[in-house]
């Protein structure tokens, strides 16, 4: 199933979910093994590898963080190639003093938002969409 490409299409039918919970963005070194099943994300960069997981769960590790972050999902199938759909509603977050971190999934987009903005992060989503 290919995912959809035109931006119009995209933006009015984002239907943003808010999932439950919180979550952090925290950092290993290369040689420290975590369970794949306890991260959300995954990314190695050469000062180590950032994951995303669920505040509960860091804390449980010990892991350190700064951020927590409600995380958004964006129900509409988007295409790895559509054009413009990330600066859309990082400029309408933007807008509304939002910050917001984007992983891009195969099916969706995922947005970590600051947790005290996540009821305002909705509002400005689905408003964009309309």
């Amino acid at each position: 199933m290919t995912g959809e490409e035109d931006l119009s299409k995209l933006i009015k039918h984002l239907t943003p979910k808010l999932n439950p919970g919180k979550y952090v963005f925290s950092t290993v070194e290369k040689d420290k093994l975590i369970d794949l099943h306890e991260v959300i994300a995954t990314f190695k960069e050469k000062e180590g590898i950032t994951i995303i997981l669920e505040q509960s769960k860091a804390d449980e590790l010990g892991l350190t963080y700064d951020y927590v972050a409600s995380w958004i999902t964006l129900q509409i199938h988007s295409s790895l190639e559509a054009v413009g759909l990330t600066a859309a509603f990082s400029t309408a977050l933007a807008n509304d003093q939002i910050s917001c971190n984007v992983v891009a999934g195969y099916y969706h987009d995922h947005i970590f938002v600051n947790a005290i903005d996540e009821n305002k992060a909705l509002e400005v989503l689905k408003r964009l969409s309309n």
